[in-house]
């Protein structure tokens, strides 16, 4: 019988994409540790308990966000969390045993369609804990020039993009060429900022709450490998129709 790691790795192989059948985080998680995978980085992106995916009480959600951080820090070596400010703020405190945040990102967009008005009505934020020891990569940004002389040994030092991106909802008119119907899909160009800041060609990355596969398109586009999952049928069919891969039978 073809074990799962197997059907993983020719997967990988293949597409340079692996996406698990439906589970839970935690759940996919294990699968991933118990088959000796380690990545490069890990996307988190869970409901913000704001009523859309359910609303815990702050003590449970709390537990819950920490045992996800602790999942994710056994198996990747840079961990993103994605969140309202308001609501990740306190978990910049919750790094794994070996992590330490290592930056703030705020994702702000214009063309909100808010009723609210205010600083948070335009803006998403995401949380990088980075373990001890591990190199980012801000000479993914480089220009050309900029590449032509840290090879030559004419840079002082390598210069990093903002901790601000800026980038527009897909919503309207906008990105209407990479909607895939997801209620609350991000833009590539926002993923391929964390996902170039964290890895190398090849490095591999994995998304256990993937919804439509933007980490994945954002890989596939970047020569990067990357493992899937969600616990929604639904969206993972929408990663298969996205990224032209089929999930992985188990």
């Amino acid at each position: 019988m073809t074990t799962i790691k197997k059907r993983i790795d020719e997967s990988l192989q293949k597409y340079g994409i692996a996406i698990l059948p439906p589970m839970d985080a935690f759940a996919s998680m294990q699968v991933l540790q118990e088959n000796k995978f380690h990545f490069s980085c890990s996307v988190l992106d869970p409901w913000y308990n704001k009523g859309v995916g359910g609303v815990l009480p702050n003590s449970e959600y709390d537990l819950f966000i920490k045992n996800l951080l602790e999942s994710a820090g056994s198996l990747s070596d840079l961990i993103y969390l994605w969140g309202f400010p308001e609501i990740i703020g306190p978990y910049v405190r919750y790094a794994p045993a070996d992590f330490k945040m290592s930056a703030w990102l705020t994702w702000y967009y214009k063309n909100c369609p808010s009723v609210i008005r205010g600083w948070r009505s335009s803006q998403n934020a995401c949380i990088q804990f980075v373990k001890k020891g591990v190199s980012l990569h801000p000479e993914n940004f480089l220009n050309d020039l900029q590449k032509e002389k840290l090879e030559t040994g004419k840079m002082r030092f390598i210069p990093g993009p903002s901790t601000v991106i800026e980038e527009p909802l897909i919503v309207g008119f906008v990105g209407k060429k990479e909607r895939t119907g997801h209620p609350s899909q991000k833009p590539e160009a926002v993923y391929q900022r964390i996902v170039l800041m964290a890895t190398s060609e090849n490095d591999l990355v994995v998304d256990v709450m993937a919804g439509s596969g933007t980490t994945g398109a954002v890989c596939q586009k970047q020569k990067r490998k990357c493992v899937l999952c969600d616990m929604n049928d639904d969206y993972i069919s929408m990663m298969e129709k996205r990224l032209n891969v089929p999930r992985i039978r188990m």
